[in-house]
């Protein structure tokens, strides 16, 4: 611990509303308590192309309310190599940063543990991914406000739906996950969620007709992740079209607009606390941890457990789902 006087800090991968505020709680308390501060712009490329800035806490004001990231973000295939990473080594050196905080989803925190590994480099991690994927944390940062963001869309597409009489499935992100579609069906009363945690287990779209789609009903809405495992949307709809031909039909892919927009004050107060928390893993002589909550309490996860293992889908919540659309 003693050898650490400067942090960096960076985004990486898709951003998520609330890494702004992330950035705002690691700056200030690594400030707070004695360190200094580095800002490394456009993720792990920013290391190779050496684009870091010295972080006051004036760099960080008046940015808990926007999304995005003010540090930026972008893919770096060339970090994926050795080479990559030794240059990004070579990068923290010449900037004298002793310890990195990485803000981001899946593929951000590999990277963060293999670099934390090959250099004896601390790392800590932050959940900050819409998708609520990564295992050991309830929450992701950026989480609730695409949840929201979602909702507030649903509501708009369900006037015309009504109005129409048809079947619309919503397309939302969640490559791997169902947690999106799951809970935006819950909150917005939508008659199901196709999701790929159960698509090897039963066939949702003919579960979905044969239990009765528009017995009593004169629209109905479905949410499907965007997994190539579930077949989208638009592949849902050609299987419709195909199987189904009585049915009418509607798409909605919501795509980008579920990364944007002002942080709601649950993702703001979780990415607060988890950036303070960053700080004091360091201060306890934490390494190769992401910082998570579980139960309302900050917990620190290995990057082994929070990258390796599958985060489950509670499955009350597919049944209440199914009770409540009757």
């Amino acid at each position: 611990m003693a050898d650490i006087k400067c942090i960096g800090i960076l985004t990486s991968g898709g951003d998520a509303p609330g890494m702004n505020a992330a950035i705002r709680a690691v700056t200030r308390s690594a400030i707070y308590n004695g360190f200094k501060v580095k800002g490394i712009y456009r993720g792990y490329k920013g290391l190779l192309t050496d684009e870091i800035e010295d972080f006051k806490t004036q760099n960080v004001s008046n940015i808990i309310q926007a999304g995005g990231t003010i540090l930026k973000t972008a893919r770096c295939k060339e970090f994926q190599t050795p080479e990559g990473r030794q240059l990004a080594y070579d990068t923290l050196r010449r900037h004298e940063i002793d310890a990195l905080v990485v803000i981001g989803g899946d593929g951000s925190l590999t990277g963060a543990r293999i670099f934390a590994n090959e250099f004896n480099f601390p790392c800590i991690g932050l959940p900050g991914t819409i998708d609520n994927d990564l295992f050991g944390t309830d929450k992701t940062i950026g989480y609730d406000t695409a949840l929201n963001t979602i909702m507030e869309c649903v509501d708009k597409i369900r006037d015309t739906a009504t109005s129409h009489e048809r079947l619309f499935f919503i397309e939302v992100m969640g490559r791997d996950a169902g947690f999106l579609a799951l809970n935006g069906a819950i909150a917005t009363g939508a008659e199901a969620a196709i999701i790929p945690e159960i698509s090897t287990e039963v066939d949702q779209l003919a579960e979905l007709i044969s239990n009765g789609f528009r017995k009593s009903k004169n629209s109905s809405i479905v949410l499907v992740a965007e997994s190539p495992v579930t077949g989208g949307a638009m592949g849902l709809a050609e299987r419709v079209h195909r199987e189904y031909p009585a049915y009418d039909v509607r798409v909605s892919i919501l795509g980008h607009l579920q990364r944007g927009g002002s942080p709601t004050a649950t993702d703001r107060i979780l990415a607060s606390r988890m950036g303070a928390a960053a700080i004091d893993a360091l201060m306890e002589d934490q390494r190769n941890v992401m910082i998570g909550i579980q139960n309302d309490q900050i917990v620190y996860v290995p990057f082994s457990k929070a990258i390796k293992n599958d985060k489950p889908i509670d499955r009350t919540l597919l049944e209440t789902l199914r009770k409540l659309s009757i």
